[in-house]
């Protein structure tokens, strides 16, 4: 896929595979949305929001469809949703996504936190959401479980 059309022309035959896949794994999501070209497209400032949203639907319509017929899982990565961009982003994926994971490096070296957040999918104030976070290291090229951590982790 190269850009935001791909994904959507991809979800959007869904329907007509023989053969639904298991898994359908989409890595750095927010780079096939080009801000200037999705601006151009919707003629709207906020046309890659729009870009996203269209394209979060039509995952979220196909694999429940997959659902339907078997069992299909979809995983995202965004690395632009913590590093800057505004909470819109955050909106956008907590109401189509709804469990989202973030790693974040701890202080320790070699040492990272990831954070798993459920949400309601008719909950969009966020207070029916769940939290629990676990801290993980890297030793001898092994991921080492080190326990379970606050889940106030931000």
């Amino acid at each position: 896929m190269n850009d935001d059309e791909d994904i959507r022309k991809y979800f959007a035959a869904f329907h007509l595979y023989d053969t639904l896949p298991d898994a359908v794994v989409i890595d750095d999501f927010g780079d096939f949305f080009d801000n200037k070209v999705c601006q151009q497209r919707y003629a709207n400032s906020r046309g890659r929001d729009l870009a996203m949203i269209k394209s979060l639907a039509l995952c979220h319509n196909a694999i429940n469809y997959a659902n339907q017929k078997g069992s299909c899982k979809l995983l995202l990565s965004d690395t632009h949703t913590h590093q800057g961009d505004s909470p819109r982003f955050h909106f956008i994926y907590k109401k189509w996504i709804h469990t989202t994971f973030t790693i974040k490096e701890d202080d320790i070296s070699g040492s990272f936190i990831l954070k798993g957040k459920s949400y309601s999918p008719t909950d969009n104030t966020g207070t029916g959401s769940s939290i629990k976070a676990a801290k993980y290291s890297i030793a001898l090229q092994y991921l080492v479980f080190d326990g379970l951590v606050n889940d106030q982790v931000e």
